[in-house]
């Protein structure tokens, strides 16, 4: 067997991303050619990053990108908040978002056929957890002004896209967003399916009140106004100034929502509990 140099182990690192035992083995069964050990290590860092796509991947950053009036943003996951802080996930996190902005017209499965993709599998490889690409999002086309928030643990980031306006406002209310997580633009926009399943649960709460039917009724009726005001973007009240309502602020600005998008990570994703003696086993089989 060829003797391997920690120099060329080092090399191989640094054009891979993958890890030393990894690259040591390759090397070892390619004795010591680079650049069959390179295309041992394509074949075998998707088979193992294939293997970890089934762990949920909960945790990880918003990745954001305001540049020339436009804005982007990404959702990019993990399954631990270690990885999430590990630099080369980050420096992954931000070059998905420049792909996203250099590729304006390019949704997530074409970005990932890419090149993304063959990067986050070395990545999985290296960081050895799922490592997931979950969504990107831009600011309208036609929107005159465009605004971006990312809270500073870079969990919550929301793009807002207004016609009028200007970057100020935008950015408020995109901060506003992150705070609040409303449903929708306006109370017109809320699905009336959502409207009828509130309606059932205020039905339900009201039936043991004693009081007349058509009391009751009027009662639903205020409770599902006042449901729509607290999760409608522009009937709730400014953060930065309760006593007025979103819908004030655009009047003032002269400006109106065409489009919003929050991201939170993690969200909606069903998180895997696995035991500790089973995670061990795992990771000693795979």
């Amino acid at each position: 067997m060829v003797d391997i140099s920690a120099a060329l182990v080092k090399e191989l690192r640094e054009k891979t991303g993958l890890g030393l035992m990894d690259c040591k083995k390759a090397l070892q069964g390619s004795n010591g050619d680079i650049d069959l050990a390179i295309e041992e290590l394509r074949k075998t860092s998707g088979l193992k990053a294939s293997k970890k796509s089934s762990r949920s991947a909960a945790d990880g950053l918003i990745g954001a990108i305001s540049e020339n009036g436009k804005v982007c943003m990404v959702e990019v996951n993990c399954e631990t908040d270690f990885v999430a802080r590990d630099d080369s996930f980050q420096e992954f996190v931000k070059e998905t978002v420049n792909q996203v902005a250099a590729n304006p017209d390019a949704d997530l499965e074409e970005l990932l056929r890419n090149g993304l993709e063959e990067k986050r599998e070395k990545l999985v490889q290296k960081l050895g957890e799922n490592i997931v690409v979950r969504r990107i999002s831009r600011s309208i086309e036609q929107a005159n002004s465009a605004g971006l928030y990312v809270h500073s643990n870079k969990k919550i980031g929301t793009i807002i896209s207004l016609e009028g306006g200007n970057e100020g406002t935008a950015k408020d209310i995109a901060m506003h967003i992150a705070a609040t997580d409303p449903l929708a633009i306006s109370p017109a926009d809320i699905p009336e399916e959502t409207i009828l399943k509130e309606k059932e649960i205020f039905k339900a709460q009201s039936e043991d009140s004693g009081k007349p039917p058509e009391i009751v009724e009027k009662m639903i009726e205020g409770k599902i106004n006042k449901y729509l005001a607290e999760v409608s973007l522009t009937e709730q009240g400014f953060v930065k100034d309760p006593n007025k309502k979103i819908s004030d602020l655009l009047k003032e600005n002269n400006a109106t929502i065409l489009s919003f998008t929050r991201f939170e990570v993690g969200e909606g994703i069903e998180v895997e509990k696995v035991d500790f003696a089973t995670e061990v086993m795992a990771q000693i089989e795979g």
